[in-house]
């Protein structure tokens, strides 16, 4: 078994297809739009502006047999002064001989880059998919959470990796109602002047930048943040737009300034696993014609500037959240992700009736 990086398209090629031969007959799997990946691991994603990647094969005779990503994520560094590197986009066939191997390799290019320490997994970045999914592999992922198998935890774990934090997904039978207390709250910050509006699609470049400001100052004191920066919201317009539902995108605003934000989005996945990681001409029809029948969705994001935390803002957006969801015949969400020690959201989201049944967890090595 030998590990080297990936220096043709060839390479990328086996790369990006490895997952075909890992989860092949897995019924919770979802292939990921091929297309995608390979923009993102080519460095064209604005995350990459200030960040590096390499890529890593492990290779057995002429047999792709794992594979794995190291991150130099200079805001990260810039932001936090930590000498922290990521991996990610770990997957392997294997033992745990070629998962040391794998983070052999991850480990000695950021090394070489000045790193004390090594994170992950990260996709490539906490704005991407992270974590390890270590708990609740009896159902699929939603829209942008990972997947992967059991054994590697065991294999992570094996290698020196210890928990760093953990990443909470609820699930919530959506109510007709906001719960009584909920339903007070939101009622007391429309009281004070708080509306919600809906995100305009029509200036959607204005709305997100919008979003990154309130996203920023809102999310600035959480374990592992990154600012968001203007590229990448430029980024996420463009490609959030066809799949975005305007009430469930929402803006809080006293006297026009906003104040809060909540974004909901149908759970694509239950589209994403009929397209075997194509969207060609056939792709796009299958595309539209599943999408009709989503019924679950993905409360992705939700922030509250610390001024006007404590006065029912989050509530409001609940309540329009709600009315919006069961107007458009969801049945379920799925709240993802929370941090297991954010106290005030976790129990904002049992109060909405959600229930723990995922866990995901981000992994760290001093090196």
């Amino acid at each position: 078994m030998e590990v080297l990086p990936v220096t043709t398209d060839r390479d990328l090629q086996l790369f990006l297809h490895l997952p075909w031969r890992i989860y092949r007959g897995d019924p919770h799997w979802v292939p990921l739009l091929l297309l995608e990946q390979r923009q993102l691991l080519t460095g064209q994603h604005p995350f990459f502006e200030k960040a590096e990647i390499r890529l890593f094969l492990a290779r057995e005779g002429d047999q792709v047999v794992g594979r794995i990503a190291a991150i130099l994520d200079r805001h990260f560094l810039e932001f936090h002064h930590d000498p922290v590197g990521f991996f990610g986009f770990f997957e392997c066939l294997g033992d745990g001989g070629i998962t040391a191997g794998l983070l052999a390799a991850a480990q000695e290019f950021l090394r070489g880059k000045g790193m004390r320490a090594i994170r992950g997994p990260v996709n490539p970045s906490m704005h991407n998919p992270c974590g390890l999914l270590v708990e609740g592999f009896d159902s699929p992922p939603t829209f942008l959470m990972p997947y992967n198998p059991p054994r590697y935890q065991a294999l992570l774990e094996a290698a020196g990796f210890r928990k760093a934090k953990d990443l909470l997904a609820y699930r919530v039978v959506i109510p007709k109602t906001l719960p009584p207390k909920m339903a007070r709250f939101a009622a007391g910050a429309e009281q004070k002047g708080i509306r919600v509006r809906p995100m305009n699609l029509k200036r959607l470049h204005e709305e997100v930048e919008i979003f990154r400001e309130l996203y920023n100052i809102a999310w600035q004191d959480n374990w592992g943040f990154t600012p968001m920066t203007h590229a990448e919201a430029r980024w996420m317009a463009k490609h959030l737009k066809p799949l975005l539902v305007p009430s469930l995108a929402l803006i809080a605003e006293v006297e026009r300034c906003p104040i809060g934000f909540l974004i909901l989005l149908p759970d694509y996945n239950q589209v994403l696993r009929h397209l075997n990681g194509r969207l060609g001409p056939v792709g796009l029809l299958k595309f539209l014609w599943y999408r009709r029948r989503i019924r679950d969705a993905r409360l992705i994001l939700l922030g509250v500037r610390p001024e006007y935390r404590g006065k029912g803002v989050d509530a409001l957006l609940y309540f329009f959240a709600t009315r919006a969801l069961n107007q458009r015949g969801f049945i379920h969400a799925e709240i993802s992700w929370v941090l297991e020690d954010n106290w005030i959201v976790l129990r904002l989201v049992e109060r909405w009736g959600g229930v723990p049944y995922k866990r995901y967890r981000i992994y760290e090595l001093p090196l």
